[in-house]
């Protein structure tokens, strides 16, 4: 994979995924609770015209919609999860997780829809860190790199 543009900060990392999905009818979000699960909503909320789902894990029935509520994206009632983009998000390829991506790509088989996209949403290059990326066939990486320092009295 090439890199093909930079960004700074959440609002550029936010509107690059939007630029990425514009012709998507319908996005699964993959990724694990707590984690994962604040940051498909927060992704979702950009493009909250469009039909989003979250699949918690590696867990097909887990499968929700996300909705627009007064404070923002929620998770609501389950859904079918078919879409022409899945968004797999990070957290699944932290060691931690335990989940291996070929566990993915038989989610990927069954969830995403004949020449769809699969992309990858992460931060400090977990994909390409954990070897996702030479599993998987991403169309797309949008990775960010966070920073950060405490101030104190």
């Amino acid at each position: 994979m090439r890199k093909d543009s930079e960004f700074t900060g959440i609002t550029e990392n936010l509107l690059a995924f939007r630029e990425e999905v514009k012709d998507a009818k319908k996005i699964t979000f993959i990724g694990m609770p707590g984690v994962c699960s604040p940051f498909a909503l927060l992704f979702a909320f950009v493009v909250k015209e469009k039909e989003s789902i979250f699949i918690t894990g590696t867990d097909l029935t887990s499968a929700k919609k996300i909705i627009p509520s007064d404070q923002g994206m929620q998770f609501g009632e389950l859904a079918d999860p078919h879409a022409d983009v899945v968004a797999l998000l990070g957290g699944l390829a932290m060691p931690k997780s335990k989940v291996k991506a070929e566990d993915i790509q038989k989610i990927l088989d069954v969830v995403l829809e004949d020449n769809g996209k699969l992309m990858g949403l992460c931060y400090m290059d977990i994909f390409r860190e954990s070897g996702w990326h030479e599993i998987l066939d991403f169309d797309c990486i949008i990775n960010g790199t966070l920073t950060g320092f405490i101030l104190r009295k």
